[in-house]
């Protein structure tokens, strides 16, 4: 702990930030010239997507441990350690902006050629050699979602952490297991919960709270074959991620806030920690210095504590923390040809209010959280999407916020420029953390890198990634969208991933002039869908060039092009109905997951609920209907 004290207070000097700035700035300069020199130019698109989750017990207890043969009763501690994740040996797992891993967890190898045998990579995942190479994995340096650390990072763990001998081993996916939970409903308790280490050495990777994970795809050509490899890497490494806590009596739950509190309370969890040499630090927070360092570098901007106010609440925490109540999925498209990367980022911009609408689930806060709110009055004024309130409120500290729509690009090469212009928040150097000289491209630009992980646009650029065969190197650009939430099914996950990169892609290809739209309406869309849902006021720019606010036409638009990108990656008309058309049928029935969720509070009220409980009451059909089937329009 110490050790992260010491590098926490050597990222906030300012002898640091000077040094660190000059680093970012000369190697500005030399990703300027390659990206006009045609070097992040590649032969084809690629795809991939994050998806965060969060825990709540399985059982009210847990199982009463079995005595062996002498009589004497043989315990697991992991399976007992409540208070995990947060020792000195994690203290390199994470950090704020890009997913944090151990070397031992981080998901299959899923290339191309292995389509037909992603099931049987379930085994890869629990050899412990295999197991170390996927650590590698993902979509590349700093892509991760709103608060991450990257699977490439040098901040990433060192060593793999060593599961006790006697320790269950992780349940391997196969076709014949459910990918919900398992527990019965009357036996769930519900509550918050934090995640034991263990869960860790399968698929799930380490986020920011000790109740988040993780799970994350390698990236992939966006075509067929890539199409359906990303689809089975999401659902595999869910699936595991959840057999994994299954394990050790929690449940990894597909959704974008938790309402029903921890044990102890919400404001207490989210408010918990101490300070060490002036160093704050939160105890329900993944101790990982990057974390810590940009943790205090807020609140040293907000005077101490940060200030949190939706519809219903109004108070302050001295910690970031409260960013994560809220989980995300976060999908990608790899941009062959950057000539054309405006064009996409700009066309991107324009869609972020039709989609969030078409996604919103996220209404509600911890139901202690509300205290003499009346609830009918929250029901009619809450925000559909308090994701975004959160993530905005929590880090936007600095005199230029942060978190917001960014503006068009003029050029490409704007997307350094943009990162360079940035507030600084928490600097790392290189040598703090790697040895050695400055082989790769990683390396080269590692302090640009650790920079743009904290250019936390609702839409950004990433700058280099992994390299997908016949697709591109690891010079490449790519668009990260960032305000989709958490789905309550793997399959609604898949079908927003696939609207989101089928629309770009088709918008583009046709030549669509919705970037006519001026950037402020396409800004007023975003914050109106993140406050109304599907209520919200849309402005589009139809195929015809006419401005519209007409619900019916921008969705007619935007599910049509979303095929027309599909269909010219040669994605199979089958593949794109299976996934597509349970979004549409949520968009008929004019009820998002936000909406369902606002609906049943509303029906608990009416029965003469207390709000916290018809809250909570609310999230536990949400689990129950979560498990009982395969999408959200089933619910419907």
């Amino acid at each position: 702990m110490d050790d992260i004290v010491d590098l926490v207070t050597r990222s906030l000097a300012d002898e640091t930030a000077a040094e660190f700035t000059e680093r970012v700035d000369e190697q500005a300069m030399k990703l300027r010239a390659a990206i006009d020199a045609g070097e992040f130019d590649n032969e084809a698109f690629s795809v991939g997507i994050e998806v965060e989750l969060y825990a709540i017990n399985a059982e009210p207890d847990p199982p009463e441990p079995e005595a062996d043969e002498d009589g004497e009763e043989e315990i697991d501690e992991s399976d007992l350690d409540d208070g995990l994740s947060g020792s000195a040996d994690a203290a390199w797992s994470g950090s704020l902006d890009a997913p944090a891993e151990s070397e031992g967890g981080g998901g299959a190898s899923l290339e191309a050629s292995d389509s037909l045998d992603a099931a049987a990579d379930a085994d890869d995942a629990q050899d412990p050699e295999k197991a170390d190479e996927a650590a590698d994995a993902g979509f590349g340096p700093g892509e991760g979602p709103s608060l991450d650390i990257d699977p490439d990072s040098p901040l990433a763990e060192d060593e793999p952490e060593t599961p006790a001998e006697d320790e269950a081993p992780a349940v391997e996916a196969t076709d014949d297991e459910p990918d919900e939970p398992y527990m019965d409903p009357e036996d769930w308790a519900g509550r918050l919960t934090r995640l034991p280490d263990a869960v860790f050495e399968g698929e799930a990777n380490k986020e920011l709270g000790l109740h988040n994970a993780e799970v994350n795809t390698e990236p992939d050509s966006f075509d067929e074959t890539g199409i359906a490899v990303q689809t089975t890497a999401v659902e595999m490494q869910t699936k595991q991620a959840r057999q994994q806590a299954s394990n050790r009596n929690c449940e990894l739950v597909l959704d974008a806030m938790w309402t029903i509190p921890p044990e102890e309370g919400s404001e207490a969890y989210l408010s918990a920690h101490e300070t060490r040499d002036g160093v704050v630090l939160a105890d329900n927070m993944r101790q990982a210095p990057r974390y810590v360092a940009l943790d205090n570098e807020a609140l040293r901007h907000a005077g101490g504590s940060i200030d949190f106010d939706v519809p219903g609440y109004s108070g302050s925490f001295p910690s970031i923390l409260f960013e994560s109540l809220a989980t995300s999925i976060q999908p990608h498209l790899q941009i062959p040809d950057t000539d054309a990367f405006p064009e996409y980022y700009n066309a991107a911009i324009r869609t972020l209010g039709p989609l969030l609408a078409l996604s919103a689930n996220s209404p509600f806060l911890p139901a202690d959280l509300y205290d003499d709110t009346d609830g009918q009055w929250l029901c009619d004024n809450t925000h559909h999407e308090l994701r975004i309130a959160a993530f905005e409120q929590s880090v936007n500290t600095s005199e230029h916020p942060k978190v917001r729509v960014p503006r068009d690009l003029d050029s490409t090469t704007d997307v350094v420029g943009r990162v360079v212009e940035d507030d600084l928040f928490a600097p790392f150097l290189r040598e703090w953390l790697e040895d050695g000289d400055r082989e790769d491209f990683a390396d080269e630009f590692w302090e640009f890198d650790h920079k743009r992980g904290t250019y936390w646009r609702w839409l950004r650029c990433v700058v280099g990634g992994d390299p997908v065969e016949g697709a591109s190197t690891e010079r490449s650009l790519r668009i990260e969208y960032r305000p989709l939430p958490t789905q309550p099914h793997v399959k609604d996950v898949i079908g927003l991933q696939l609207l989101t990169v089928g629309l770009l892609r088709g918008l583009v290809a046709a030549d669509h002039p919705v970037s006519e739209l001026p950037w402020q309406d396409a800004e007023k869309s975003f914050y109106a869908a993140a406050r109304d849902g599907l209520d919200a006021d849309l402005s589009w720019v139809t195929v015809h060039g006419e401005r519209t606010s007409d619900r019916e036409v921008i969705y007619d638009e935007v599910f049509r092009y979303a095929r027309r990108g599909l269909d010219e990656q040669g994605v199979p008309e089958a593949q794109v109905e299976e996934y597509l058309a349970p979004l549409e049928a949520r968009y008929d029935a004019e009820t998002t997951p936000s909406a369902w969720k606002v609906e049943r509070v509303r029906e608990y009220l009416s029965d003469g609920e207390p709000l916290e409980d018809a809250i909570c009451s609310m999230q536990r059909d949400y689990v129950a209907a979560s498990r009982e089937h395969h999408s959200f329009d089933e619910w419907l």
